[in-house]
């Protein structure tokens, strides 16, 4: 960054502040993208050397830009243009789904959008997890080849039904970075997070109930209780705080259980505040109504600290707690888990019936990547990589989309949620995206109603590149397209 000297910056009349006159020239950088959005601003204490001022007026310039959310601090990593002021999108509505379910199926688009992902010289921007390049995959290896040197057998022994207990423990050392206070009897193992929700609905379900899910949400939870005969009740979702507290109010006397993504929701990327995770938790309390939480992006987040869980809040046992390293280590591992409270004994139960165990060398090589400090040191990465690929997608969305887009500002996760203008069909725009060879996941492949007709889910989850933002444009170009009816 190249700054004028402040000296030469100055406005005639009463003197500005040194710190003022060094924001200005900064956010004029910015405006005119010299500095870009996700572009590393230098230390501090190089702002001192080459401006001659002191660490005190080079942090209250930092500061000032802050308050303007101009630019971010990350820990151990600096500071970030965080947003250009020249066009800043609006977050898409609230949504307000129906009450009733929507005939027609969805399962066609969901299944032609995922076969198409492994076309090669696809690229996937409908892909839900982090790019191969983004995880620690030689480093796995390596510690694959260690477990099978280690356990008896080879790893080719059964584990014990509840789970690996070296894994066990360290995901209950873990829960106390969310306050979660678990311990190793309190968790059973599964395959994937899936898998744990799988387990939970059938244990606190019957066919012909109702349970409420966010809306958007996450598709594959839709598909899963429709195959268990369970009617769905979509509640509006606000995109930065999640579900609205007086929808499920409203529809408490109609539910046998809840299902949230409380943590930066796939595809909306919200994330509910701690005063909201705590009334769900009362509330559902009151009614005795199990609440399934589906907690597997908690750990990528963009803040100081690890966003809390509903199950943080649990005093009766009544939160199922469930998370796996699908989204963040090694999504086929299959290693996931659920803490579901006073319901661990069912859990246990069905998963004897339904898979006798879970898969040995996996869950040996996750737990020892979680005790020896590796998986930490690699999400630190991860988040800082993936908090600078969510600026320079939305930079770029932002740049080549059409007037009247509107786009989800997530604090983790992996997934931008983007409302078009009404007359976007976002089906027909992933139809001729594919033509050029790009994937993206239409919004009707996240509800049961007839509802995001004009909105997306794309992730940042590729690495930040040329090809990516040439194919963010190539998206933008299409929608325009099909807006002005060509």
């Amino acid at each position: 960054m190249r700054t004028d000297p402040i000296t030469q910056r100055k406005p005639a009349g009463k003197p500005e502040h040194l710190y003022l006159q060094l924001a200005r020239n900064i956010e004029q950088q910015i405006r005119d993208e010299v500095l870009r959005v996700g572009d590393k601003l230098p230390s501090i204490r190089t702002v001192c050397r080459e401006q001659g001022i002191s660490m005190s007026t080079a942090t209250q310039a930092y500061y000032e830009l802050e308050s303007r959310s101009l630019i971010e601090s990350r820990p151990q990593s600096g500071y970030y243009v965080s947003r250009s002021p020249r066009r800043q999108l609006p977050v898409p509505q609230t949504s307000r789904p129906a009450e009733k379910e929507y005939q027609e199926s969805q399962e066609d688009l969901i299944q032609n959008v995922y076969a198409e992902l492994h076309r090669s010289n696809t690229i996937p921007l409908s892909l839900g997890v982090p790019a191969d390049d983004l995880l620690p995959i030689a480093k796995l290896n390596k510690a694959m080849v260690q477990a099978m040197r280690k356990l008896p057998a080879g790893g080719t022994q059964y584990e014990e039904i509840q789970g690996n207990e070296k894994l066990r423990r360290q995901i209950a050392h873990w829960s106390f970075t969310w306050q979660g206070h678990l311990s190793d009897k309190d968790i059973v193992t599964t395959a994937g997070s899936m898998n744990a929700l799988s387990y939970c609905l059938m244990a606190v379900t019957r066919r012909g109930d109702t349970i409420a899910v966010e809306s958007p949400v996450y598709f594959g939870i839709l598909q899963l209780a429709r195959s268990l005969g369970l009617h769905v009740l979509e509640l509006p979702t606000h995109p930065q705080t999640g579900i609205e507290l007086d929808a499920l109010k409203n529809a408490l006397p109609t539910l046998t259980a809840c299902v949230l993504v409380s943590n930066f929701n796939n595809p909306l990327g919200s994330c509910m505040p701690d005063e909201h995770k705590r009334e769900v938790v009362r509330l559902l309390e009151h009614h005795n109504i199990p609440l399934i939480e589906d907690d597997l992006y908690g750990d990528v987040y963009f803040g100081q600290n690890r966003p809390k869980s509903c199950k943080t809040y649990d005093k009766a046992g009544l939160v199922l707690w469930c998370g796996s390293v699908s989204k963040t280590l090694a999504p086929g591992y299959r290693v996931g888990w659920t803490a579901p409270g006073r319901f661990t004994e069912q859990i246990t139960r069905l998963k004897m019936l339904h898979s006798v165990s879970s898969t040995t060398l996996t869950q040996e090589v996750v737990a020892n990547f979680l005790a020896n400090g590796r998986y930490e040191n690699h999400l630190r990465k991860l988040r800082r990589t993936l908090h600078t690929n969510s600026l320079q997608y939305s930079r770029a969305i932002a740049d080549y989309f059409p007037e009247g887009t509107r786009i989800s500002q997530p604090q983790g996760g992996f997934v931008l949620w983007v409302e078009l203008a009404k007359t976007i069909s976002t089906v027909e725009l992933y139809k001729r995206a594919m033509r050029h060879g790009i994937s993206l996941a239409p919004g009707r492949m996240f509800t049961l109603q007839n509802q995001f007709d004009n909105s997306m889910r794309l992730s940042y989850g590729l690495p930040w590149s040329h090809q990516i933002d040439q194919a963010l444009k190539t998206v933008g170009m299409l929608a325009k397209n099909i807006y002005l009816g060509r």
